[in-house]
């Protein structure tokens, strides 16, 4: 049997060390959610936006959540003014959701939030490092695949 060629060794453990900071950085930033929503509600309102108006089924592929779970982020999420559901003419059983203005407005200024959050950490970095950050920026946005 042959050793990995040094470069898929090396890849590997980027890829490691890439991955752990990235879900570490992302579960501090949910973990101070700002306004009062659960993880899964932020999830459900930026999936809405991405793609509205979806089907509630639609919702529950996306969010890898079962449909009736996904009813009940709706119901939440529509009780709250963040989402409203419209049946589809054609198909009283298939409802559609999009976001409120309230739901808009929301996902707006808790992006502010975090935004503040991260300035303050890059505020008390030297400015050399912030900008090997901002100069990685392009390398790691390109590793984005859009899922459609």
């Amino acid at each position: 049997m042959t050793a990995p060629p040094r470069d898929e060794v090396a890849h590997a453990e980027t890829a490691a060390r890439l991955r752990v900071v990235i879900a570490r950085l992302a579960r501090q930033m949910r973990q101070h959610s700002p306004g009062g929503l659960s993880p899964s509600q932020w999830s459900a309102l930026v999936t809405v936006e991405d793609h509205e108006p979806l089907r509630i089924g639609d919702l529950a592929d996306r969010e890898g959540v079962s449909a009736p779970t996904a009813t009940r982020l709706v119901a939440s999420l529509e009780e709250a003014g963040l989402l409203s559901r419209t049946s589809d003419p054609s198909d009283r059983r298939t409802a559609y959701v999009a976001l409120t203005d309230a739901g808009r407005e929301k996902l707006e200024w808790a992006r502010g939030v975090r935004t503040a959050r991260l300035v303050q950490r890059l505020s008390s970095m030297p400015a050399e490092d912030v900008q090997r950050i901002v100069d990685v920026l392009p390398l790691l946005e390109s590793l984005l695949v859009d899922e459609g």
